[in-house]
C-alpha cells in the first residue's frame, strides 16, 4: 500500500457534512465577502494565538506583505530573513518595496541564527541617525527582521527580539508553518504562542498547512491596534469605510466561506497537533540507533507542531528514490536556497556566508507527516530506511 506524504482526503471526508453546511449557509445569506463568518474566525484565531488582533486575508503572502507595509517598511529599507524558506517570504519583502538581506541558520533547528543576525548588523552596517542600522554598501536602512518558524518550530525569539530592541527594528514572524507552536521565553518565564511575540505575524492557511482552508487563505496577527487597522485597510483597497480610501491598497480579503471552514477546523486543530506530535515522537524512537540519519532537533524551549518532519542524510537523493520505489512519498522543503534561485539572478540580494543553509538544503528530506499517520505506516517507513542504510 502507498504511504502518502500528506492525507487531505480523510479529514475532509470526516468533516464533509459540517463543511457543506457552511457553504450552504453562505448561499442562503449571500454572505461571501466579509461579514459574521470572517469576524468570528478573526476573534477565534486571535484568541488561539494569544494576540489582541487578527486580520483575515487572502493568503499567507498577503499577510506578510501587508504586515510589513503596515509597520512602515518600504522603499529605501532592507529586511533581514533566511534563505531556506518558500519564496513567498522574500516576495513579500520585495513587494513591500524593501531590499532583501539573508543571514545563516542554526545547524540544529534550521531557523534564523541570532548570532549570525547580530554579526550581520555589527559588521556590515553602521548606526544611522534614527538608531537603525544602515547597510554600508547599499546605504539602505535595515528596518525589519522576518524570522521564519520553519517546519513548525519557532525561532529563538528572545534573542531576536533583544537584537531588534537594541537597533529599533520591527519583527514580523513568518508563522505560516507554525499554527499553535510554542516558545518558552526565559525573559518572561512563560510559554508564548507563534504569532504573539513580534510586532506582527503572518499565517498561511493553504490547504496543506496544519490549519488549512479549502482554497487560498491567510491571516495576520498583532497586538498593535493601529497595525491591525492598517492591515485591514490595505486588504480592502485602502478603505477606512466604503468608497473612502485613505491609502492605495490591495484586494486581499479572506472569503467568508473559507473563514467558516477555518473556524470549523480550528476546533479540531489541538487534537490534530497532538497527533502530529505523537507521530514525531514515534519517529524519533524508531530512528534510535540508525546511523546516517539525523532526525529533527527540538529544544527544551520549543513545542513544535511538526508541519513537516524533516531528517538529514548524506544519501538524500538515493534514499528518496529508494522510498519512492517502495510506494513511500517524501518531499523536499527546500532543495535550493533562495539566494541561489534564478528569480534573484541580478537582483541586489545582500548576504554573508550561508554555509549551513546551503549544506542542509543538500541533505534534508521530509517524511510522511499528517494527523492520521499510523504507527504501522511509520514502522514501514523506518524499516525501509534501515534496509536502505544497511545496503549503502
Amino acid at each position: 500500500m502507498r504511504i502518502p506524504f500528506l492525507d487531505l482526503i480523510t479529514p475532509h471526508r470526516e468533516m464533509e457534512e459540517e463543511l457543506v453546511a457552511i457553504v450552504r449557509k453562505s448561499f442562503q445569506t449571500a454572505g461571501f465577502i466579509g461579514g459574521p463568518m470572517v469576524e468570528n474566525f478573526e476573534r477565534e484565531f486571535s484568541a488561539y494565538c494569544d494576540t489582541e488582533h487578527c486580520a483575515g486575508l487572502g493568503s499567507g503572502t498577503d499577510a506578510l506583505r501587508f504586515a510589513l507595509m503596515a509597520l512602515g517598511v518600504g522603499q529605501g529599507d532592507m529586511v533581514i530573513t533566511v534563505p531556506n524558506t518558500f519564496i513567498a517570504t522574500t516576495e513579500a519583502i520585495s513587494q513591500a518595496g524593501a531590499a532583501i538581506a539573508f543571514v545563516d541558520i542554526d545547524e540544529r533547528t534550521y531557523n534564523m541564527d541570532p548570532a549570525k543576525l547580530r554579526e550581520f548588523i555589527e559588521t556590515q552596517c553602521a548606526r544611522g541617525p534614527n538608531g537603525r542600522p544602515v547597510h554600508q554598501k547599499t546605504g539602505k536602512t535595515v528596518s525589519a527582521i522576518v524570522p521564519v518558524h520553519l517546519y513548525g518550530q519557532m525561532a529563538d525569539m528572545d534573542a531576536i527580539m533583544e537584537i531588534a530592541r537594541e537597533h529599533s527594528l520591527k519583527v514580523v514572524e513568518d508563522a505560516c508553518q507554525a499554527h499553535g507552536a510554542k516558545y518558552f521565553s526565559k525573559k518572561e518565564n512563560r510559554w508564548k504562542t507563534a504569532g504573539s511575540i513580534g510586532h506582527a505575524a503572518a499565517f498561511s492557511f493553504y490547504p496543506g498547512k496544519n490549519l488549512g482552508a479549502c482554497g487560498e487563505a491567510g491571516a495576520a496577527t498583532t497586538n498593535d491596534e493601529a497595525v491591525a487597522r492598517t492591515i485591514k485597510m490595505i486588504r480592502d483597497h485602502g478603505q477606512a469605510r466604503k468608497y473612502y480610501h485613505d491609502i492605495e491598497g490591495y484586494n486581499g480579503r479572506l472569503d467568508a466561506i473559507q473563514a467558516g471552514i477555518l473556524s470549523a477546523k480550528l476546533k479540531r486543530l489541538p487534537a490534530w497537533t497532538e497527533a502530529r506530535q505523537k507521530a514525531a515522537s514515534r519517529y524519533n524512537e524508531l530512528f534510535k540507533g540508525l546511523p546516517g540519519i539525523t532526525p529533527p532537533f527540538e529544544g527544551e524551549w520549543s513545542q513544535a507542531v511538526y508541519h513537516l518532519y524533516v531528517i538529514r542524510t548524506g544519501k538524500r537523493e538515493e534514499l528518496k528514490k529508494n522510498l519512492a520505489e517502495k510506494n513511500i512519498d517524501t518531499g523536499l522543503h527546500y532543495p535550493l536556497p533562495l539566494h541561489l534561485q534564478k528569480a534573484y539572478t541580478g537582483v541586489p540580494v545582500i548576504c554573508g556566508k550561508l554555509d549551513v543553509a546551503e549544506r542542509s538544503a543538500r541533505e534534508i528530506l521530509s517524511l510522511p507527516m499528517f494527523p492520521g499517520l499510523t504507527e504501522e505506516q511509520q514502522v514501514r517507513v523506518v524499516e525501509c530506511m534501515r534496509e536502505f542504510m544497511r545496503v549503502v
